[in-house]
């Protein structure tokens, strides 16, 4: 049996409105279960004391001090393995170049041994709380979607859908397939990104790919008259290599280089490369993609931490926009009640599973959504969420238009001008072309949502 230390590491009495108005906690709250045979506080405390400043014997170096600034498990509901801990803020790591907080040091702390202890069935983190001061201390992002509705002429405030795509097939394409891949989409469309493995491919050199890009976007915005936005990747193992490539994309771009935004695979990166885009190019959008996150989100584990807690985490570390799914409506896991974590990201007050958090000022985080969405499907998502105020990028649902990813793009669009008008979706389709093929390109789609479709749009599809 481990050592019993809930009379150092618990303390029961302790009122969360106290702790939050006191302002000198980080508060977590868990799902956690105990192994058989071990008791709930005990196995509690024993997750606080190796989260904080606990070991399993008493040690000669524990003082006064050291005790002051303990973990605390200060509320458990055994019936609904329900584990909240207040963590002191001088718990955890800070910058030496400018004192500021650091997102590994919260994680090594709340997900960091005590996910392999011997006592703990398993435990997920579901929510946290960040105090004023501690919001202080996080960088938050730099910019946000202002920026994009802005280069795109559209008023910074409620400036509505970006329509986006991936180029596809996952993998990529070669140079100039790529680069045609995407003048035909942003004929129509606002936003295209890199799919998460493409880069720096030998089938598809950065330094060949890249300046076709530039150009299509230029011959685009010609054609159209219309700004065009690019998420291009970054992601890599080494600091001086992602500064090589944002250096070399931007110096591409050259004039368009503020339409561009950096794409980092922040969960399998971690918050080092995050955190390196955030500050070495503050004036970039950066785009958080968290392929991957399921291994410890999905609904089916029971470990680390829930999406809902990756996206309040990328906010404070200086995510611009991340994919928060796509709520039941695509092709993910999800349901329509994910729309909580939309709504922690963009708003400067909203509530999440257990916590209220005020974010004072912090700039918003965009909702990304991606995933097997297409126009059919768009207008009931923004339905259930209640804005459009978003980035969605759909690969199949632009370049599985059966008139092409121009067509897709615009029936995307559209989905959007149907959702705000508040029109039904199949007397839409009759005036609006682009849209009316979304049926007949995703039938089964079409059959899903819109019973009776065939027959009310026979002249028009």
């Amino acid at each position: 049996m481990a050592l019993d230390q809930s009379a150092r590491y618990a303390n029961l009495d302790l009122r969360e409105e106290d702790l939050i108005a006191g302002g000198k906690h980080i508060l977590c709250a868990y799902k956690m279960q105990p192994k058989a045979g071990y008791g709930y506080l005990e196995a509690a405390a024993h997750f606080a004391a190796e989260s904080s400043t606990g070991t399993n014997v008493e040690v000669c170096t524990t003082d006064e001090f050291t005790k002051g600034v303990d973990a605390l498990v200060y509320h458990i509901d055994e019936a609904s393995q329900d584990m909240r801990i207040a963590y002191p803020l001088e718990l955890f790591d800070r910058n030496m170049i400018d004192g500021r907080m650091m997102l590994v040091s919260f994680l090594t702390l709340t997900i960091g041994n005590n996910q392999g202890m011997g006592d703990i069935e398993n435990a997920q983190m579901i929510d946290f709380y960040v105090p004023p001061r501690a919001l202080q201390l996080f960088d938050g992002p730099a910019t946000d979607i202002t920026k994009l509705w802005s280069i795109l002429g559209r008023p910074v405030q409620d400036g509505g859908y970006i329509a986006g795509t991936i180029i596809k097939p996952k993998l990529g394409l070669r140079p100039e397939p790529f680069a045609e891949a995407a003048y035909a989409f942003w004929l129509g469309g606002d936003f295209i990104k890199n799919d998460e493995p493409q880069g720096n491919q030998v089938f598809a050199p950065t330094k060949k790919v890249m300046p076709l890009v530039a150009d299509a976007m230029k011959r685009a915005q010609d054609e159209t008259g219309e700004a065009k936005l690019f998420s291009a990747n970054i992601t890599a193992d080494d600091h001086f290599e992602m500064c090589a490539r944002a250096d070399f994309i931007l110096e591409t771009f050259g004039p368009d280089a503020d339409k561009v935004a950096f794409l980092v695979d922040g969960f399998v990166g971690g918050p080092g490369m995050i955190t390196t885009a955030r500050r070495q190019y503050p004036n970039q959008y950066l785009h958080y993609h968290r392929a991957g996150h399921g291994m410890i989100t999905s609904p089916s584990s029971k470990r680390g931490y829930t999406a809902f807690v990756l996206s309040k985490m990328a906010r404070l570390q200086g995510a611009s926009g991340i994919h928060v799914g796509t709520m039941g409506y695509g092709k993910m896991e999800g349901d329509a009640d994910d729309k909580i974590i939309a709504y922690m990201v963009e708003r400067d007050s909203a509530d999440g599973p257990i916590y209220h958090q005020e974010w004072l000022g912090m700039r918003p985080t965009t909702p990304i959504i991606s995933g097997g969405m297409n126009a059919l499907r768009l207008v009931g998502f923004f339905e259930n969420l209640g804005h459009g105020n978003l980035i969605n990028t759909a690969g199949g649902g632009a370049y599985g238009h059966l008139d092409g990813p121009a067509a897709g793009a615009k029936s995307l669009r559209q989905a959007y001008a149907c959702w705000k008008a508040g029109a039904d979706p199949i007397a839409w389709a009759k005036d609006h072309r682009e849209f009316a093929r979304a049926f007949e390109s995703f039938p089964f789609d079409a059959d899903k949502i819109f019973a009776g479709w065939r027959d009310q749009l026979s002249i028009a599809a």
